[in-house]
């Protein structure tokens, strides 16, 4: 699969002067939760309604879904709001149900896309069609798997893709429900500029009150679209009701968020970008040599216990200097959350050098 100027044609077909926004809840409840919601989204700039129609969760107990008979909900909203109508795909009979309800667009959802094999069967029944299809990233931090999913449904000849960043899953707990990873998804941006990136800030979030800084985030990095979950009365909702929000609510969003220009041909940008890259890349040179250094010194370090017979980890020091660089980093604006994962990574490396001297 190659980057072509081809793969944003239909999104630029809406024709829209901003990003495009799906919206609509998280599970189709009732058809008249569903009528309801889509008239309320009608005259915003959603210009896609979702709905979940096939919802299993994670744990089995919960609410799952009305199944097909939501699809004629989706239907009739799309005939009474002009409306395009989305849904989550997991197999190939759910395709087959989607296709004769005339559902617009597709999704893939993130378990979903964890397996070759399931994306494959949905792509053949999916094989040649003028369908939009949105592949959802995979709940685990992997780049090629979410890749090589969109790589399937473009070999299988669908014309019409896009992706959509609804973040990773992360064992240790963090402000989100899930991790955005924002590199992640600038490295797929990298390598095809031109494949529509969706950001669906409601499942990054796992609540509503960081909705929007997400969705500024996003537009900050180029993002082509937001996808919303939004519904009349969210705190009833049957499914994820915490990170729904109403449609006055996104209408609100849509207000306050700020489209940068891609770029200026100002002159004097130009020069301040130009002198603030070129302090970027001096600091980030200083960085590589100092990470080296202490590397450098993990060797010894590594040297001195193995003459001792003292094992690598030493629990105890690590914990000490994680707790002093939290403190450390907090005092220069930097977030716990880098500083754990800097460290962390930092760490690491430590131990794989020590390891490497322990064992020569």
């Amino acid at each position: 699969m190659e980057n072509r100027k081809e793969l944003r044609n239909w999104l630029d077909a809406f024709g829209l002067d901003h990003p495009l926004v799906i919206a609509g809840p998280c599970s189709a409840e009732t058809e008249e939760q569903v009528l309801k919601i889509a008239h309320q989204l009608k005259d915003t700039d959603a210009t896609v309604l979702r709905a979940g129609i096939w919802k299993p969760r994670t744990r089995p107990g919960n609410f799952e879904g009305v199944g097909a008979l939501g699809l004629k909900w989706l239907k009739k909203a799309k005939e009474e709001t002009g409306m395009l109508t989305t849904t989550e795909v997991a197999n190939t009979a759910h395709v087959d149900l989607a296709l004769e309800n005339d559902v617009d667009i597709l999704w893939i959802g993130a378990r979903t896309t964890v397996s070759p094999f399931i994306v494959q069967e949905i792509a053949d029944a999916l094989k040649g069609t003028d369908k939009v299809v949105l592949v959802k990233n995979p709940v685990n931090p992997d780049l090629s798997l979410w890749l090589g999913a969109v790589e399937r449904f473009y070999t299988a000849d669908i014309k019409n893709l896009g992706v959509i960043h609804r973040g990773f899953s992360a064992y240790e707990k963090t402000k989100y429900r899930n991790n955005p990873e924002w590199q992640i998804a600038i490295e797929l941006q990298n390598k095809f500029p031109d494949l529509p990136l969706i950001l669906d800030p409601s499942h990054i979030a796992g609540r509503r009150d960081i909705i929007f800084d997400l969705c500024q985030t996003a537009l900050d990095l180029n993002y082509d679209g937001l996808m919303v979950e939004t519904h009349h009365t969210p705190d009833e909702a049957w499914s994820d009701a915490k990170q729904q929000i109403t449609p006055e609510t996104l209408v609100q969003i849509m207000k306050d968020l700020k489209i940068r220009k891609e770029v200026s041909e100002s002159e004097e940008f130009q020069n301040k970008l130009s002198n603030l890259r070129a302090q970027i890349d001096v600091a980030d040179n200083q960085l590589i040599e100092l990470l080296a250094k202490r590397m450098r010194v993990s060797d010894e370090i590594g040297k001195v216990k193995k003459a001792q017979n003292v094992s690598v980890l030493q629990t105890k020091r690590w914990n000490e200097i994680l707790g002093k660089m939290v403190l450390e980093g907090e005092q220069h604006g930097l977030s716990e959350e880098f500083i754990l994962r800097l460290f962390k990574a930092v760490h690491q490396e430590s131990i794989n050098h020590q390891e490497k001297i322990m064992n020569a």
